[in-house]
């Protein structure tokens, strides 16, 4: 599911979706900001499709999956509100297949960016091999991940746009390089993926965790971590909730601020290397953020920060 989301400013009696609309002429991963914030509430409550106010993620999450069978269909529903949208960039974003461009360049230079840092000789001379988590049709691994890596495998529980996508990446393109392709089509959801350990040097997670509880979202990087290679790192890419969260009730779906993004990766165990909002979207979208996430700090950031804050001048008190 390769999801970019639309917020409008206030409710305006249709629904509120994360994922795409089936009753909407523009079936969508772009969410209208609706996001009815309460002056003075904290940081961590949120509001749904119907402009209920929970007062923390676990009431929600109590709610919605707070038992074997709730939370079996909140999964079920996530994947099957997918069923009826085109599996083309157009369908998968929306009708606004015009943002892809503005996406994957800003997704290219954050990864070349982490290239030359992360990366001896910026991966020169290396078998570079990345995972696309919530794939969709293939549009991140077409357009940017199968230029820079060797083979990427792509990961995705809608069957139908998983089919165009090695359509796309196989089938209708026999002259495709044997030294950068697409490899592993894995039509699995994310809460049950466990990857071959030791694989990749990156994995890529664009506009899909929104579908995960709190507890999977966690489970989910810890397994994933057994498949980095050492010195691998995440790319997390995702619409950002101004304050708290913002759940959809129509396809289960949930959008997280900042905060609650980066209590998450502490709970993960990752640190988070750097990240950066995602420049030239519409004006009507909820803001975008592109996060790089790693098990251990590289020493040579660890010195630096140490150093520059032994040079700061003392504090006259």
């Amino acid at each position: 599911m390769d999801l970019l989301l639309l917020n409008y400013s206030s409710w305006v009696g249709s629904k509120f979706l994360l994922f795409p609309s089936k009753l909407t002429p523009l079936p969508s991963k772009l969410r209208r900001r609706r996001q009815k914030l309460a002056s003075g509430k904290m940081e961590v409550t949120g509001t749904d499709s119907e402009g209920r106010q929970f007062k923390n993620p676990e009431e929600m999450w109590r709610e919605h999956t707070g038992d074997h069978t709730k939370k079996t269909q909140w999964y079920r529903d996530g994947v099957s509100y997918w069923q009826d949208v085109e599996a083309s960039v157009d369908g998968v974003l929306g009708g606004y297949g015009q943002v892809n461009d503005v996406d994957v360049k800003g997704s290219e230079a954050f990864l070349q960016s982490l290239f030359s840092e992360l990366f001896v000789d910026g991966g020169i001379g290396r078998h570079l091999v990345a995972l696309d988590c919530g794939s969709g049709i293939g549009r991140v691994t077409k357009n940017l991940l199968i230029r820079y890596f060797n083979e990427v495998d792509l990961l995705e529980p809608v069957s139908h746009f998983l089919d165009a996508a090695r359509n796309s990446l196989v089938n209708e393109n026999p002259m495709a390089s044997d030294t950068h392709k697409a490899t592993n089509f894995f039509c699995t959801p994310l809460q049950e993926f466990m990857p071959e350990a030791g694989r990749y040097d990156v994995i890529w997670v664009q506009w899909c965790i929104g579908h995960l509880t709190d507890d999977d979202f966690v489970s989910f990087f810890k397994r994933a971590k057994i498949g980095l290679k050492p010195g691998g790192f995440f790319v997390l890419k995702e619409n950002i909730a101004q304050s708290g969260f913002v759940l959809d009730n129509e396809d289960h779906s949930i959008t997280r601020s900042d905060l609650y993004f980066k209590e998450l990766f502490s709970r993960c165990g990752l640190h988070l290397y750097k990240s950066k909002e995602q420049k030239g979207m519409p004006k009507e979208l909820f803001a975008v953020k592109i996060y790089a996430l790693v098990t251990e700090m590289p020493q040579k950031l660890i010195k630096t920060r140490s150093k520059t804050q032994g040079n700061r001048p003392g504090i006259i008190r």
